[in-house]
């Protein structure tokens, strides 16, 4: 008597961490149905890396501030036909998504279709975030392309603008005070000032 094989389920990817122990991989969309499932709450904080499901770092008073003067302007300036989006999800592929302070795109733009090339500038505003802003993540915008990325940092209001991408990442990363003038390439015309926006360096960490 024949009896029918039944195919062996795929094997779920994994990821290994610096222990040398295998993770099992989540995928965006297993995200997104253990969020709608209410496994992992709506309003928890984190970012999928290559699979791994990486918490974000609290939000501190300093942070927020310069969030908040930094949309105020955003949305004051920005072209009818450019959206500037806080905190929206960027799915980068099936195994990456990450949420920018501030991502700039097409108007038009079905989100639906928002990946990393289409997107016109991308701004995080860091404070206990900064290594891994200017580490890991830096990388992530560069290999999905991603053309212009500003760090900004919370405390010294230095903004670091990553352009020009090439075989390695950003081939023009150059640093820029608070009194500079930071023009987007592809947007013009949100370029701002951050000490005209009435911000000043803090005088001590959070």
């Amino acid at each position: 008597m024949n009896h029918a094989v039944r195919p062996s389920a795929p094997e779920p990817r994994t990821t290994r961490a610096a222990d040398g122990m295998e993770r099992r991989a989540f995928t965006v969309a297993e995200v997104e149905a253990m969020v709608a499932a209410g496994i992992v709450g709506a309003d928890e904080r984190f970012e999928l890396i290559g699979g791994e499901m990486v918490p974000m770092s609290p939000k501190g008073a300093r942070h927020e501030m310069v969030k908040i003067e930094l949309n105020r302007w955003f949305q004051v300036m920005a072209p009818k036909d450019v959206s500037v989006a806080q905190e929206t999800t960027l799915r980068l592929d099936t195994l990456n998504f990450i949420e920018p302070d501030f991502c700039v795109f097409d108007r038009a733009l079905d989100l639906k279709k928002l990946d990393g090339s289409r997107v016109l500038l991308a701004v995080e505003v860091a404070a206990s975030s900064l290594a891994y802003d200017l580490g890991r993540k830096i990388g992530l915008y560069a290999a999905f392309g991603v053309p212009e990325v500003w760090v900004v940092d919370a405390a010294t209001l230095v903004t670091r603008i990553h352009r020009r991408l090439g075989a390695e990442g950003y081939a023009d990363v150059h640093d820029h005070g608070p009194a500079e003038r930071l023009v987007p390439v592809r947007v013009p015309g949100i370029a701002v000032t951050l000490a005209e926006l009435g911000l000043t360096p803090a005088r001590d960490p959070e």
